[in-house]
């Protein structure tokens, strides 16, 4: 089971294998999350644990005109994601190894921030969705994707280290408490949601 630990943090050879696994399974989420934001090609967005890249590509279609910033605790992840847009890296696109709770960006400097099947490892989401809040632009866009949303499922907690899954209501309410609102669930499929907020408070 030591590979499932790459989840979370990919490392070395598995780190890579996780990762492009995780580019091909996680494509449907993003796909079908960011139909749910009218984007603007001007938009600087931001997406944590940006995991191998694939998002940041995403995005740069939809803000051609922006920037599109990666940022990842994995430095694995880190090297994987700019190695898949070497093209754009240090002109459109910026990835860089970070931590949601420190968010090494000014206040008030994103249009967007996304997050894909990652807030399971960010630890107490209220200090990371505060920090959110403090990068994101008054009315800038919070999308949250994941693929779990019920923590009475505990069977990859139990497997991987550091994971917690958090219920809709838990989200939505976090949310709330940092300062977002215009709060929109959306159920995909299964226990998979996305949820689209705005940063409404300082």
């Amino acid at each position: 089971m030591r590979i499932l630990q790459n989840t979370g943090n990919p490392k070395g050879f598995w780190g890579r294998v996780v990762l492009r696994g995780m580019n091909v399974g996680h494509a449907w989420l993003s796909k079908k999350s960011l139909d749910f934001i009218d984007w603007s090609s001007d938009w600087r967005v931001l997406d944590i644990g940006c995991g191998g890249g694939a998002n940041l590509k995403r995005l740069l279609k939809y803000c051609r005109n922006g920037s599109v910033y990666g940022l990842d605790a994995s430095a694995e992840s880190v090297a994987f994601a700019q190695k898949l847009n070497n093209k754009q890296l240090g002109k459109k696109c910026f990835i860089n190894v970070g931590r949601a709770a420190f968010l090494p960006y000014d206040d008030a400097f994103f249009d967007a921030v996304t997050a894909f099947e990652t807030i399971y490892f960010w630890g107490d989401l209220s200090v990371a969705f505060n920090e959110v809040a403090r990068v994101l632009k008054m009315n800038g866009r919070f999308l949250i994707g994941c693929e779990l949303c019920n923590p009475e499922n505990r069977f990859w907690c139990s497997k991987i280290e550091g994971m917690s899954v958090y219920s809709p209501e838990e989200i939505e309410r976090m949310l709330l408490s940092c300062g977002f609102g215009n709060i929109s669930v959306y159920r995909l499929r299964g226990d998979s949601y996305c949820f689209v907020s705005q940063r409404l408070e300082n």
